[in-house]
């Protein structure tokens, strides 16, 4: 009774955040990948693939995996900001201006206390 039933995405899912927070990027990368694969609409393990790959290099990845996380959510600042980020390692610092103003105004309003 006291047992719970957990499934593979599941278990894959907390052995690629035991990864990620040991800094074994590239190994969370691949576990993640492999979430994503059978559950695309999941946009925070899509998001924690996207910060797996900007940390272990896979720059051309992430910036693929931040723009299609975008297209589902546009108003994500995080996204934009890491886009932005990932964008600037290319040395690509024109494309990725838009997305820093953008994730800078998003988050501006964080600070507003009402």
């Amino acid at each position: 009774m006291g047992t719970e039933m957990t499934s593979p995405s599941t278990e894959a899912f907390k052995r690629a955040v035991l990864f990620f927070n040991r800094q074994r990027y590239a190994a969370a990368a691949r576990t993640l990948a492999s979430i994503v694969d059978v559950a695309p609409r999941n946009m925070a393990v899509r998001m924690l693939l996207a910060r797996s790959y900007y940390f272990s290099a896979q720059l051309s990845r992430a910036e693929a995996e931040l723009r299609d996380l975008l297209r589902a959510e546009p108003q994500d600042a995080h996204a934009h900001l890491l886009l932005g980020r990932t964008l600037e390692r290319q040395g690509r610092l024109a494309e990725a201006a838009p997305h820093l103003r953008l994730a800078d105004a998003m988050t501006a309003w964080d600070l507003v206390v009402v």
